[in-house]
C-alpha cells in the first residue's frame, strides 16, 4: 500500500479546531489500513506570524513543496490587522498557491436533502443542488503589478490593481472545467466582465476558442459575471460547471457557499498541472468558511467543509473515488440524522459541538466500511 504524505495546515482561529477532526479521520484510516497517511504539521497565517515574524517559514514551504497535498485551515482574524501588508496571514496562503502553481480552484457547492431548509432560498430553488465553480487562482487582480498606494499629496492617495491575464493562464483554467463537465452534465457557462473590462474580452475570445477546437462536444454559454451572480440567486440549478477569473471567483463562491446553508458546508480544491513523468499534480484542500475569530475556541465551528476538503483530496489527489463517495454519504446520513453545529441549527434539530459533528462523521463513515 502506497504512503501518502500530507502536511496539515491548521492556521488561526476555527482552523486548528476543524482540522482535529480530519486528523481524527486520517488515524482512523490509518489505524484500520483503509490508507497510508504520513502527516507533518506546520505553522500558516498569523499563527506563523506570531512565531517568525512571516506568514509561512521557509522550513514549511519546503514541506508544502515536498507534500503529496496539503490540508489547509484557514488564516487570519483581527490580531494581526496592523501587521505589515507583505506579512499579513493572508499572504501564506496566496504564496502557497503562487509557488505551487495551484492555479485551478474548484468549490463544489452541494445542497444536501436535509439542509434545504437552512438556506436562505426557498427550498425548491436549492434542493438538488449540485454545482461547481473553476476560480482562476495565480493571476488577475490579486497577482498583478503594479499594485500600489501612493501619496499625492493634500492628503489624497490613489490606489491600484491591476487584472492581467495571459492566453495560456485562460486556456489552462478552460481546460479544467471543460474536462470536469464532461464528467458531469456536459455544461460550462463561463463568466466575466467582458462590457467594461479588456480582460474579460480576452477571458471571452479564449475560452470560446478552446471550447471550438478541442471540447466542442460540452456546451457552452457565456454570462456577465454580476449577472451570474444575480442568477446563482434567482436560480442556481440552471447551471452545471462555472469557469470564472481569481476576483469574480472568490465572489461568487461565497454566493454559492449560501445556497448550501452555510459557509461551513464548503470545501475547495486548488490543483496545480499534472506532472508528465509522474502523473501527480501538487494540491491544496481547504474550506471556504474563514477563521470565524468570534467563536473559535468554544467548539461551535462546523467542520462538514473541512471534512469534505479531505474528502476532495481522496478524489484529485490519491484516486480514491470511492472512499471519497462514503464520506460524502457518511455527511448526508448525519445531517439526515438531524444533527446540527450551530451554523446550520434549525428547529426540530439536535445541536452538536465541532468535536460531535465529527464523531458523528466518523462513526457513520465506520459503519459504511464494516
Amino acid at each position: 500500500m502506497a504512503t501518502h504524505k500530507l502536511l496539515l495546515l491548521p492556521g488561526d482561529g476555527i482552523g486548528p479546531e476543524v482540522m482535529g477532526e480530519v486528523k481524527r479521520l486520517i488515524d482512523w484510516l490509518n489505524s484500520a489500513g483503509i490508507a497510508k497517511f504520513e502527516t507533518d504539521t506546520g505553522l500558516v497565517g498569523g499563527s506563523a506570524y506570531d512565531a517568525h515574524k512571516v506568514s509561512i517559514s521557509e522550513g514549511d514551504m519546503a514541506k508544502a513543496l515536498a507534500a503529496d497535498a496539503i490540508i489547509f485551515g484557514a488564516v487570519g482574524g483581527p490580531k494581526w490587522d496592523a501587521v505589515p501588508y507583505e506579512v499579513r496571514p493572508e499572504a501564506g496562503l496566496l504564496r502557497l498557491r503562487k509557488d505551487l502553481a495551484l492555479f485551478a480552484n474548484l468549490r463544489p457547492a452541494v445542497c444536501y436533502p436535509a439542509l434545504a431548509d437552512a438556506s436562505s432560498l426557498k427550498r425548491e430553488a436549492v434542493e438538488g443542488l449540485d454545482i461547481v465553480i473553476v476560480r482562476e487562482l495565480t493571476g488577475g487582480v490579486y497577482f498583478g503589478e503594479p499594485k500600489t498606494i501612493t501619496d499625492l499629496g493634500n492628503g489624497q492617495k490613489r490606489a491600484v490593481d491591476t487584472q492581467v491575464y495571459d492566453t495560456y493562464e485562460i486556456e489552462r483554467i478552460g481546460r479544467v472545467a471543460f474536462e470536469l463537465a464532461r464528467k458531469r452534465k456536459n455544461k460550462v457557462t463561463s463568466m466575466e466582465k467582458r462590457n467594461v473590462m479588456k480582460s474579460g474580452v480576452l477571458w471571452n475570445e479564449v475560452m470560446t476558442a478552446v471550447h471550438k477546437r478541442e471540447y466542442p462536444d460540452v456546451m457552452l454559454e457565456h454570462q456577465l459575471a454580476d449577472s451570474g451572480g444575480m442568477m446563482l440567486v434567482k436560480a442556481p440549478k440552471q447551471f452545471d460547471v462555472i469557469v470564472t477569473d481569481n476576483l469574480f471567483g472568490d465572489m461568487l463562491s461565497d454566493i454559492a457557499a449560501m445556497l448550501t446553508g452555510s459557509l461551513g458546508m464548503l470545501p475547495s480544491a486548488s490543483l496545480g498541472e499534472v506532472d508528465v513523468k509522474s502523473k501527480k499534480r501538487k494540491a491544496l484542500y481547504e474550506p471556504v468558511h474563514g477563521s470565524a475569530p468570534d467563536i473559535a475556541g468554544k467548539g461551535l465551528a462546523n467542520p462538514i467543509a473541512m471534512i469534505s476538503s479531505f474528502g476532495m483530496a481522496l478524489r484529485y489527489s490519491f484516486d480514491m473515488g470511492d472512499l471519497a463517495d462514503k464520506v460524502d454519504a457518511a455527511i448526508a446520513a448525519v445531517l439526515a440524522s438531524g444533527l446540527r453545529t450551530a451554523d446550520i441549527k434549525s428547529e426540530g434539530t439536535t445541536a452538536a459541538s465541532t468535536t460531535q459533528m465529527g464523531e458523528a462523521i466518523l462513526k457513520e463513515l465506520q459503519k459504511l466500511h464494516a
